[in-house]
């Protein structure tokens, strides 16, 4: 009988309340701030992140998952007699993370030879951020607590993959300075004239979609580029920071126009935050279009 563990990372910002109802491993990032060494969700919730990145001068970063870690977890989890872990991880195209999974799956069944065909470890490049992966961890895991096979779910996440697109406004550019997504001088310039970007996440890569000059437009234009883009009739999710209104408005907006509310809401945490700033708003959806395998 099929005993299987649906797991992603912290950057999938799955709500506490999806991870809990649907039994989701999440493997935290270590998030390094000045000299000191934080470990998401586990020392510090989003909230208390935001507050940490408003009063720090520099730019916090993010370590990734190390083979070590993956393999430490592939042998509880054999240990505890689990027959697939299906793993959905961070874009490789911004993290070492997904080839470290790949790395310590190789080196996990050379140090337990005895775990062949009896685990099977399924990982998935999740291309993205956010809900861009994390619906589909989502999804996933509601198929495994119905008791859907590992050949079904593996099927539905390779799909949902192909289509979760996301659009995104921030707020500020202030962060993305820093981090250097954006070059200093561009950000002090849309900042000063209140220039704002919406940025897309498409099949790995974070490009810039569009300017509009004010908060008021961001968000109409957000909502005209997702409509325009959507699968007819599919469902969305909200996104959004340490601004929840935002979020209700954006969802508002979608909903007069759709006819339908959202399905998810996905705050971003630390990874995305460290980039775009606390305060984004955005809307993950399912594209008419298919990224490649």
């Amino acid at each position: 009988m099929e005993k299987i563990k649906i797991v992603t990372d912290s950057a999938s910002d799955i709500l506490d309340k999806y991870v809990k109802e649907y039994d989701i491993d999440v493997i935290p990032f270590k998030i390094v701030v000045g000299d000191k060494s934080y470990v998401s969700n586990v020392d510090f919730d989003n909230e208390e992140f935001y507050k940490i990145l408003d009063s720090y001068d520099g730019i916090p970063a993010t370590s990734q998952i190390t083979p070590f870690e993956f393999e430490e977890y592939y042998n509880k989890m054999f240990e505890e007699g689990y027959t697939d872990l299906v793993l959905v991880l961070i874009n490789s195209q911004g993290s070492a993370t997904y080839n470290n999974s790949i790395m310590a799956k190789d080196s996990f069944f050379e140090e337990h030879p005895e775990a062949e065909g009896k685990i099977n470890i399924h990982t998935f490049d999740g291309k993205s951020y956010n809900c861009g992966y994390g619906w589909a961890v989502i999804e996933a895991a509601k198929m495994v607590k119905e008791g859907s096979s590992v050949d079904d779910v593996l099927k539905s996440i390779e799909e949902q993959l192909t289509k979760t697109c996301i659009y995104f406004g921030m707020y500020s550019l202030t962060y993305a300075a820093k981090s250097g997504r954006i070059p200093s001088a561009a950000a002090f310039v849309g900042d000063a004239i209140g220039l704002k970007p919406v940025m897309k996440i498409w099949d790995h890569e974070i490009t810039t979609a569009g300017k509009v000059r004010g908060e008021k437009k961001l968000m109409s234009s957000i909502v005209s580029m997702a409509i325009d883009e959507m699968e007819e009739g599919s469902p969305y999710a909200v996104i959004y920071g340490n601004d929840k209104s935002v979020a209700d408005e954006l969802a508002e907006r979608l909903t007069k126009e759709l006819g339908y509310p959202p399905l998810y809401g996905f705050q971003i945490g630390a990874a995305v935050a460290i980039n775009a700033g606390p305060k984004v708003v955005g809307v993950g959806f399912n594209s008419k279009n298919r990224t490649s395998d």
